[in-house]
């Protein structure tokens, strides 16, 4: 019986999707739920897994873009039994099938080639590229030379120009010719509608980068501090991040303008926290979704960070986990970044930039001190938020970091908490 597997929908609102990559060859005998292809839609990659066990039938190449619904193979269920049998005898060459001879006479024919290149290698140089076409070929470096019907004045001018360099082991890299290959390959789906996205929001926004610095002191000493029984009671390590977040939710609350967007003339103004976090994928910037955030714990955090980030990078996530939004939170500081003014997520107003801590000097009570400080970015709306409430967000969660005792008071010093105050 002949079985279709079609292209599946990512979401409701998406037609059109890239079958990027077949992790299986056409003629493969495939197992049931088994991977057979990547697809790729402007929002999430997904996995087209085998509906049945048996012989596949590819029918969209790789790199096309198709509708959702689309024929892309066919499974012929019965070859899901079909095995090949083994082969009993070894030394009877008789017994050996006609596709198993043919294969190990070109096993054989390549090692024998892969031989004379190694001999002749020694009189006559070859690039990496020119020895593996040959071996692709069947072709030693003779049947090559031998090939050539004639050479031209440049060829022969080339030759001795090589030669008068000393074209040796020892020659300096001036004389040997460099590369000049240039590869090419079609921008996917998401990183096509990344592309537009970034263009929308600057000619679409009215987008101002704030600063300011954190003294990561007493965070540091924190981790350093109760790492360990943090691990013991939660089965996951403390990081930075969470602070930010936490941190950032809290902010937010008391500055809810920088967690509002606008929606044609109206402003939206939620009464939660849903922090986007950028996370580096293999094929591009993927941004899922902390929901509520001002009702989480740090330990909370970390466990949502970890199963959002390995999802992302195994191209598992969800287009659920990538919905919504009311902020950005963005950590170039793992690649080195000190600085930076990172682009706002639309329809989101604001993104909070993280960069590397460094240890740099600074003033404490008169006294030039050695801290580790991070600089940090908030580029926001400013059609939508003014000066004085990105500058006190940003403000009010630099208090916080420097003092993460203020988190258990809703960012309030924690002696104004005791005094009611």
């Amino acid at each position: 019986m002949i079985v279709e597997v079609k292209v599946p929908s990512p979401g409701e609102s998406i037609t059109e999707v890239e079958l990027t990559t077949w992790l299986v060859k056409d003629g493969d005998i495939v197992g049931l739920d088994q991977e057979l292809a990547e697809i790729e839609s402007d929002k999430a990659t997904l996995s087209l897994n085998a509906v049945e066990a048996g012989k596949i039938n590819i029918k969209i190449p790789e790199g096309e873009t198709v509708k959702v619904g689309s024929i892309a193979c066919t499974i012929d269920t019965s070859f899901a039994a079909t095995e090949p049998a083994p082969i009993k005898d070894e030394d009877s060459e008789k017994k050996i099938p006609n596709e198993t001879r043919e294969e190990v006479e070109s096993e054989e024919k390549v090692s024998s080639v892969e031989n004379v290149l190694q001999v002749e290698s020694e009189r006559v140089k070859a690039t990496p590229l020119a020895k593996k076409i040959m071996e692709e070929e069947g072709l030693s470096i003779d049947d090559v030379l031998n090939g050539l019907k004639k050479l031209s004045a440049s060829d022969v001018k080339k030759a001795g120009e090589v030669i008068a360099a000393g074209n040796n082991d020892h020659e300096s890299s001036i004389g040997k010719i460099k590369s000049r290959v240039v590869n090419r390959k079609k921008m996917t789906q998401l990183r096509k509608k990344l592309s537009q996205r970034l263009v929308s929001v600057k000619n679409e926004t009215a987008m101002l980068t704030t600063f300011n610095e954190v003294d990561m002191s007493a965070i540091i000493g924190l981790r350093k501090k109760y790492q360990n029984d943090f691990i013991d009671k939660y089965g996951i390590k403390l990081g930075f991040m969470s602070f930010f977040i936490k941190a950032a939710s809290i902010a937010l609350m008391r500055f809810p303008m920088v967690n509002s967007m606008i929606d044609g003339d109206e402003i939206l103004t939620p009464e939660f926290v849903d922090v986007s976090v950028a996370v580096q994928a293999p094929k591009g910037l993927m941004v899922p979704v902390i929901r509520n955030v001002e009702e989480l714990s740090l330990a909370d955090i970390e466990r949502e960070l970890k199963v959002l980030a390995e999802k992302a990078r195994s191209g598992k996530l969800s287009l659920d986990e990538m919905k919504g939004g009311t902020f950005t939170v963005t950590n170039g500081g793992v690649f080195g970044s000190m600085l930076s003014t990172p682009l706002i997520n639309p329809p989101q107003s604001a993104i909070l930039g993280m960069h590397n801590i460094v240890e740099r000097p600074v003033a404490v009570n008169g006294k030039v001190e050695i801290r580790p400080v991070m600089y940090l970015a908030l580029s926001y709306d400013h059609r939508l938020i003014d000066g004085k409430d990105s500058v006190g967000f940003l403000v009010n969660l630099k208090e916080m970091l420097e003092n993460p005792v203020r988190l258990l008071f809703n960012g309030d010093e924690p002696e104004k908490a005791v005094l009611e105050l």
